[in-house]
């Protein structure tokens, strides 16, 4: 048992961030030393209900602006922050993200530090950035910056500058090829994939969700060998549920993404995305 002490607030936060009774977040936290990250893991593994999003304590206001170039070939999303939503909304802070945007895509900045460096007007895009403060009074950053090239890259901003996604697809951009890569961008925005397939899941987060649907198995009475064949299809369903290509299409749900994608196009697949959220 850990030595390390535990107090109200720390247990007040992990019952905020996962939604657990406050004696089973006590005891979690205990069992792993104050980390945060662990008690949730243990948590789990006791079936305890947990948040999907736990990134809300961190959250901040501002805008996310996706944007491509003409002949949709190269990709950018940035999200400028902000402390209060009535800046994210005020027009001149939008347009000035919109700026920046054009400027990351003329430029091809490959980072946040290049992108500061780049000029804007006769000046800076960070001491334009720096000027934007002091007239408005808040902090104000450049809190992501991400590229996709593809053969066809289709940006895509959703519910008011919160989300922006880029998808990254493997065949030329057309009409159809368009009108795919925003309906798959409004499935990512949606249902916030964490990988494109299987494949493209990490060995360290495969090995994390396998750990835990055996504890939870085997606290079922199951035995060890019983609970590794189990474990393998609720794996197969995480990756289901939680990777794109194999989730059902919002759009039609008798279709996977995958299936979708072919329908339009002999071929056709994603073969990356990104997606920024304000306060993720």
């Amino acid at each position: 048992m850990s030595t390390v002490t535990i107090s109200a607030a720390d247990v007040n936060t992990l019952r905020q961030q996962t939604g657990a009774g406050m004696m089973d977040c006590r005891k979690a936290l205990m069992e792993s030393n104050g980390d945060f990250e662990n008690a949730i893991d243990y948590l789990r593994k006791k079936g305890q209900k947990v948040a999907a999003n736990r990134s809300d304590r961190d959250a901040k206001e501002g805008v996310v602006i996706a944007k491509a170039n003409a002949d949709n070939t190269y990709g950018v999303v940035i999200r400028l922050s902000s402390e209060t939503d009535f800046v994210a909304k005020n027009e001149e802070f939008i347009a000035f993200a919109q700026n920046v945007a054009d400027i990351a895509l003329a430029t091809k900045a490959s980072s946040i530090d290049e992108l500061m460096a780049a000029k804007m007007d006769t000046a800076t895009v960070g001491e334009k950035l720096m000027e934007m403060v002091a007239k408005i009074g808040e902090k104000i950053d450049i809190s992501r910056f991400d590229q996709v090239s593809a053969d066809a890259v289709i940006p895509y901003i959703h519910s008011g500058y919160r989300i922006g996604v880029l998808v990254g697809m493997n065949q030329a951009s057309t009409d159809d090829i368009v009108t795919a890569g925003k309906d798959v961008a409004m499935q990512i925005a949606a249902m916030n994939p964490m990988a494109v397939d299987a494949d493209s899941v990490s060995a360290e987060t495969i090995a994390r969700e396998k750990a835990i649907a055996v504890e939870q198995i085997m606290a079922e009475g199951k035995a060890a060998d019983m609970a590794e064949k189990i474990a393998a299809g609720k794996l197969n369903k995480f990756f289901k549920d939680n990777t794109l290509l194999p989730q059902a299409f919002v759009k039609d749900n008798g279709k996977t993404v995958a299936e979708y994608l072919t329908s339009v196009s002999k071929g056709l697949t994603v073969g990356s995305f990104k997606r920024v959220a304000v306060g993720s």
